[in-house]
């Protein structure tokens, strides 16, 4: 099996993903899974797409992220783990799908706007 690459984004975040056959090992930015995702939600979040097509110990994941918060990384990372599992067997596609997991989150910050304090929060008006 060659090496796959798919790409993850969520928010600013942005997750490039590279997965060869192996025994399991999952690296994020030279670190190990559980020294970058230090929470149990963000690895259970990364792994999920994994362990739903019983393919927990199977590959190796090399992962390069960047941009936004932990939790934008790693949903990016979960959706870039699951694109990979699509292209390494198609019936996977069947057990992801109804998960969500192969849908990219179009929720994004919204701008800033002039004369305002936040995009939405006015400035207190004060009447004295």
């Amino acid at each position: 099996m060659e090496v796959i690459h798919k790409i993850g984004r969520r928010k600013t975040a942005v997750a490039r993903v590279y997965v060869a056959a192996g025994s399991g090992n999952i690296t994020i930015n030279k670190k190990d899974l559980t020294n970058y995702f230090t929470t149990a939600p963000l690895q259970y979040k990364v792994k999920q797409p994994l362990v739903l097509t019983n393919n927990d110990g199977n590959f190796d994941i090399t992962v390069n992220v960047y941009g936004g918060g932990i939790t934008g990384q790693a949903e990016a990372v979960r959706l870039a783990i699951s694109r990979a599992m699509c292209e390494v067997d198609a019936e996977n596609r069947l057990t992801l799908k109804p998960e969500g997991l192969l849908t990219r989150d179009p929720r994004m910050v919204e701008r800033k706007k002039f004369g305002q304090k936040k995009a939405r929060k006015k400035f207190q008006f004060s009447k004295r």
